[in-house]
C-alpha cells in the first residue's frame, strides 16, 4: 500500500474499491483494535454502520479484526445513525466506536468514523494515534492484520448483535418532553436522504395527533444519484413538497444522520448559520438554558451578537468537531455547531446530532406557538439581516494536490486588502483563510479535508453581497466553479 490512510475533519473517507477496499479496512480495523488494547485491559467496541453499499458488511469485517484480538464488540443489527453509536459508547461504557460511513460524501465514498471513550468526534490526538498505528501495520502488509475466518461473526462470543434504539430513545425522552410533542398536532416531513435516519423521528413522535410523513426512507446506495447533504440544491422534492403546504416543519437527515437541514411552513429553507442563531435563541430565553457557546469559522456572526446579548461567551475554532467537541467539554458549552448543519448540546453527547436538533425544532415550535417563519423573522429584527451562501469548487482527485498547494500559496503571498470593494480589517489563516471586512461581512476559502474540492462561504447583508464576495474569492485564486 502506498497511499497513507488519512483521517480528515471527521474520519477516514476514500472511494469505494480504490482506496477504500476490504484490505485498507482491515488495516483500519487492526489499527483499532491495537488502540483500543492500549486505553482499556477490558476493552470493548461499538461497532455501527450506514446505508452506503456493503457498509454492513465492512462492519462484519471490522467486527471480525477486533474479535480475533480479542476485543468484544457490539455490532448493530441496523444501519444507525451515527450518534447512535456515540451514545451507545457513553451507555455502555465501551472504549469506542467504529463506524463504517462516509457521512454526507456522494456515493462512491466510504468510510471509518472513530468515535474515544467521551463519544465526540475523535480529537487530534487520537486521530494521531490511530493514524500512526493503522498505517505502520499497512506497510507491515495484510500478515499484520488477525481476523477470524470471514463470515463467523455470528457465531463468535465476542460478537454480540445489538440493537441501540432503546438506549438512545430513553436519552432522548431526557432532552424533551416527548409525550407532550407526540400530542402536539404538529405535522412534520422528514427528508431521510435515503440514509440511516429512518424511523427515527417517526417512531420518537408517532403514537398520538403529531404526524411524521417520511421522504426517501428507503435504502439506495446510490443516494437517488444526489449527496446526501442538506442543502438546498440536493432538497428539491422536500423543498417542493414543503412549498405545497400542509407542513409545520421538515427535518432533513444526511447519510447518517449527524447533521441536519431545516424547511419552514413555506417551503423555505433555512440555512444551516439561521439554524445556530435559531437554537441559541431557543435554548437561553424558551429552554432557560446558559453557558457558553462554540461555532466553528465557518458559521455565522449571529452568534456573536446573540452572545452578546445573553451575556456568555463565544468561541470560534478551527471546522470540524474533532475541534469543537473538546471545547464544549472544557467549558460546559450548552451549544455546539459547524456550518455543514452539525450540532451537539449540553446534557447530551459532545458531538453532532441530527436528530435531536430537528426535534428541538419541533419543540421550538411547539413551546412558542409561532411558525417558523415568524420565528425567524423575529430573529432578524433582533440581529438584522443575514444571507449566506457556499460555492462548492471540485477538482480532479489526481489534480488536487497540486492545486491545494497553489491556491494556498497563492492566498498566503498575496493577501488582498479588499474584497469586493470592501476593505479588509482582519484575517484568520488558521483554517483556510478568512477575511473579515470593514461591513460585518465576511469570505472564508477552505480546502476539504475529506474530498478534492475548495469551499467558498461568505455571509453577509444581503444575497447580492454575498454572491460579489463569493465570486471576488474565486476570482482572486483563479478558479471557476468546476475544475477538471
Amino acid at each position: 500500500m502506498t497511499q497513507r490512510i488519512k483521517f480528515g475533519t471527521d474520519g477516514w473517507r476514500g472511494v469505494m474499491c480504490d482506496d477504500f477496499t476490504n484490505q485498507t479496512v482491515a488495516y483500519a480495523a487492526q489499527g483499532i483494535a491495537d488502540y483500543m488494547a492500549s486505553r482499556s485491559r477490558d476493552p470493548l467496541a461499538v461497532i455501527g454502520y450506514d446505508c452506503r453499499f456493503a457498509s454492513e458488511v465492512f462492519a462484519q469485517l471490522v467486527a471480525e479484526v477486533l474479535a480475533a484480538n480479542g476485543v468484544p464488540s457490539l455490532l448493530f443489527d441496523r444501519p444507525t445513525p451515527t450518534q447512535v453509536a456515540s451514545w451507545t459508547v457513553i451507555d455502555q461504557h465501551a472504549t469506542g466506536a467504529a463506524v463504517i460511513t462516509a457521512s454526507h460524501n456522494p456515493w462512491l465514498f466510504n468510510g471509518v468514523k472513530y468515535k474515544p471513550e467521551t463519544g465526540s468526534s475523535a480529537p487530534t490526538e487520537v486521530i494521531a494515534a490511530l493514524e500512526d498505528r493503522i498505517n505502520d501495520i499497512a506497510i507491515a502488509g495484510p500478515a499484520a492484520v488477525k481476523r477470524i475466518s470471514p463470515g463467523t461473526y455470528s457465531d463468535h462470543p465476542l460478537i454480540r448483535a445489538y440493537d441501540p434504539k432503546p438506549a438512545y430513545y430513553e436519552q432522548v425522552a431526557k432532552m424533551l418532553d416527548l409525550p407532550a410533542l407526540r400530542g402536539a398536532g404538529l405535522k412534520i416531513l422528514h427528508e431521510n436522504m435515503y440514509g440511516a435516519g429512518f424511523d427515527y423521528i417517526k417512531e420518537l413522535l408517532g403514537g398520538a395527533s403529531t404526524a411524521v410523513t417520511e421522504l426517501h426512507a428507503e435504502r439506495n446506495p446510490y443516494f437517488g444519484g444526489v449527496s446526501p447533504e442538506p442543502i438546498p440544491q440536493n432538497l428539491a422534492g422536500s423543498l417542493a413538497r414543503m412549498g405545497e403546504g400542509g407542513f409545520d416543519l421538515c427535518i432533513c437527515t444526511d447519510g447518517d444522520a449527524d447533521r441536519v437541514g431545516i424547511i419552514d411552513e413555506t417551503g423555505r429553507f433555512i440555512t444551516q448559520l439561521q439554524v445556530y442563531a435559531l437554537l441559541m435563541v431557543y435554548l437561553f430565553e424558551v429552554r432557560g438554558w446558559r453557558g457558553p457557546v462554540v461555532k466553528t469559522i465557518n458559521m455565522t456572526s449571529m452568534a456573536d451578537k446573540l452572545a452578546a446579548q445573553f451575556g456568555v461567551d463565544v468561541y470560534e475554532l478551527p471546522v470540524g468537531f474533532k475541534n469543537v467537541a473538546p471545547k464544549m467539554m472544557e467549558t460546559d458549552a450548552l451549544l455546539g455547531g459547524e456550518e455543514s448543519g452539525g450540532f451537539g448540546f449540553k446534557g447530551h453527547i459532545p458531538e453532532r446530532d441530527g436528530v435531536l436538533a430537528g426535534l428541538f425544532f419541533a419543540d421550538m415550535i411547539m413551546r412558542t406557538g409561532k411558525p417558523l417563519g415568524q420565528l425567524l423573522a423575529d430573529l432578524e429584527a433582533r440581529v438584522g439581516p443575514h444571507a449566506y451562501a457556499r460555492h462548492d469548487i471540485h477538482f480532479n482527485r489526481e489534480a488536487f494536490a497540486a492545486e491545494r498547494e497553489r491556491i494556498l500559496t497563492a492566498l498566503a503571498d498575496h493577501t488582498p486588502t479588499e474584497v469586493a470593494g470592501e476593505r479588509v480589517v482582519n484575517v484568520r489563516a488558521d483554517d483556510g483563510y478568512k477575511f473579515f471586512l470593514a461591513d460585518g461581512s465576511w469570505v472564508l476559502v477552505r480546502l476539504s479535508g475529506t474530498e478534492p474540492l475548495m469551499r467558498v462561504y461568505a455571509e453577509a447583508s444581503d444575497a447580492e453581497k454575498v454572491e460579489g464576495r463569493l465570486l471576488a474569492m474565486e476570482d482572486l485564486v483563479g478558479v471557476g466553479r468546476v475544475v477538471a
